[in-house]
Order: structure tokens, then sequence, then C-alpha cells
């Protein structure tokens, strides 16, 4: 069903809200997020992403409902999968603690906006153009075996053609000038080197969107709920990567999950039409088997990460706020101090 312009407007004062409460309120000024606090405001997103989907089952049905749900799970699990690149940035750039949440508030932002845009361009061409679909399913399969067969990620920065267009046109100065983004040197204005973190977080994200966007539109091409299940995710990343910097590289598993949901739905696009005609499924019975399925195999790769544990390959140093205060150190440090007293975080 299409949703009427008070709903969009009513969702976009929502986002305005929390952001303002975010940046105005809560994070006024520069902290490091603790793990109470990241716990807090993971558990507040969560609960506010469930109550929005209990608001969908009533007010447009369970179908719609059950298609929220499929796609704020499947979203919210590729944004664990990729907080570990953002663990691999932060040290690269060896950002300081107190300034990653700033980092991350505007980069969710940018990642708003552009996610919108890239909503509203697919939804015109699968209106226009519905055999896209079909590319998409195509797309979503090559995408899950990629991801399977996937190496060890690596970030160089240095060698991403839109980085160095970046600072070719806006000068950069290797050094943080506390939480600013730019700085005056020479009587001109220049950035500071938050400023480059911050392109490149923008960067990964709209890499991200790339293989996230089709993924969601296999599940259904309601832009409302596409939409509003991209934000939900988007929104309780930065919480989440704070609840999980210490962890977070122990799910070595879930990017097998994740490739199989991708895969799985990109079959799914692709062969719909014929399940629902073959065996005399109706659209909502397909959607109830899809977020089983998705359920079952992302908790399978998590509980399988846990159970059948990886020793560390290599060391990734992040910043973390002295007493962080996590319940997953361990005598193995997979989250230890180094002689600073700040937290190491190891791949798994």
């Amino acid at each position: 069903m299409a949703y009427s312009i008070w709903a969009w407007a009513g969702f976009g004062i929502f986002i305005l809200l929390t952001l303002a409460l975010d940046l105005g309120v809560l994070n006024r000024r520069a902290h490091a997020v603790t793990y109470r606090e990241a716990t807090v405001l993971s558990l507040v997103w969560v609960t506010l992403a469930m109550a929005f989907a209990a608001w969908v089952f009533w007010s447009s049905g369970s179908l719609a409902g059950k298609e929220f749900l499929a796609g704020y799970l499947i979203e919210l699990s590729l944004s664990v999968d990729n907080l570990f690149v953002f663990l691999l940035l932060f040290s690269y750039f060896k950002v300081p603690s107190k300034y990653q949440h700033r980092v991350l508030f505007w980069g969710v932002l940018g990642a708003l906006f552009m996610r919108v845009t890239m909503i509203g361009a697919g939804a015109a061409l699968i209106s226009r153009f519905h055999w896209i679909l079909y590319g998409f399913g195509l797309f979503l399969i090559y995408t899950g075996f990629k991801m399977l067969r996937q190496e060890e990620t690596d970030v160089r920065p240095e060698e991403n053609a839109i980085v160095r267009a970046v600072t070719r046109h806006i000068p950069v100065v290797r050094h943080y000038e506390g939480e600013r983004f730019f700085t005056v040197r020479d009587g001109k204005k220049v950035g500071t080197l938050l400023l480059l973190v911050l392109v490149v977080v923008e960067i990964t994200d709209l890499i991200f969107a790339v293989d996230s966007i089709p993924a969601i539109f296999g599940i259904t091409t309601n832009t409302f709920i596409v939409y509003t299940s991209n934000v939900f995710a988007i929104l309780g990343l930065r919480s989440l990567y704070f609840l999980l910097a210490g962890v977070v590289e122990r799910f070595h598993y879930l990017k097998v999950g994740l490739s199989v949901v991708l895969a799985f739905v990109g079959v799914k696009m692709l062969t719909e039409g014929m399940v629902a005609n073959y065996f005399g499924l109706s659209r909502e019975a397909i959607i109830t088997g899809s977020l089983s399925f998705v359920a079952l195999v992302l908790l399978g790769s998590v509980a399988a990460s846990l159970y059948w544990p990886r020793r560390a390959e290599r060391q990734v140093e992040v910043e973390l706020p002295a007493g962080f205060d996590s319940p997953f150190d361990d005598d193995r440090g997979t989250l230890g101090g180094d002689e600073r007293g700040l937290p190491v975080v190891r791949r798994k």
C-alpha cells in the first residue's frame, strides 16, 4: 500500500527530533562513549524500531509489518558486518575515542540523504522498468558468492579515487584540531584530519548501500517500508559500534550467513512468481517464510561464531575510553589494554 504524505512528514519530523536530541542534548560536548551508554542507546533504538513495526502491523496489516521486520533484520545484520570496517578506519587514522561518535553522527546524517536518493532512484527505475528487479536479483546472487570468497578486509583510503579528488580540491592538514572539521591556515580555510575521516566514512557507507538497497527491494518495493527499515538500522549503528567494539571481530561466520541471505534474496527475486503459482502461496506466506529463513541463518551464523571461535590473525588498535567496562574482556586478550591503558581490539 502507498503511504500518505503525512506518514512521510511524520517520519521526517521524528528523524529530525532524534538527531537534534542526539547532537544538541546528549552529545552537545565531545566525549568518549561508555559501554553503559552504548548499551542503553542500542536498546532504545531497537525498542523504537519494534514500536514502529507494531505501528506498521496495526495501520497497514501483517504483510507490511513482516516486510518491515525482514528489511530491518537484513539491514541491521549488514550493518553489524560492516562495523569491523569502521574499526579498521578509526585504527588507520588513530581517531581519538571522544571524536569517534561525532564522525559517526555526521556520517549517519550523510548516509540518510544518500539512502533516500538511492531508494528514490531505485523505486523510479522499478516502476518504469519492472524487469530491473531481475537484474537486482542476479547482482545479489553475485554479491553473495563474492562475499563468501572475500579475503581479509583491508583499508587503503589513500588509494581511493574519491578521497584523492576531495583532497585535491580541499586542502587537508594531517592532524586533528579538536572536534573541528575545518580550521584556518595562512588565512585560508582548510580541512582537518577529522574531515578526511568523515569523507572516508561516507564513501564506505555508499559502498555498503550498493549491496543493501537491492537486498531490501528484494523483500518489498514499498518505498516507505524500504526507507524506514534502512533508517532505523542506520540510526542505531553508532551506539551499536561502541556496544560491539570489543566483540564484533568474533562474528567470523556472520559474513557466511550474510552471503547466504543475499543469495537467497536474489533467488527469491528471480523465482518468486513461479514459486507462488506452482505451490499456490500468497505473498504474505512467502514473506513469512523469508523472514523465518533470514532470522534462522543469521542467528545460526552468530551461534556458530561463538561455538567455534577463531584465534586472532592480526591486531587492530582502536582508542576506546579507559574504564570502558566491556563484559567481553577475557584472559585471551580479545579486548585488552596496551601500555597506555587503552583497549586493543584484535581481529578474530
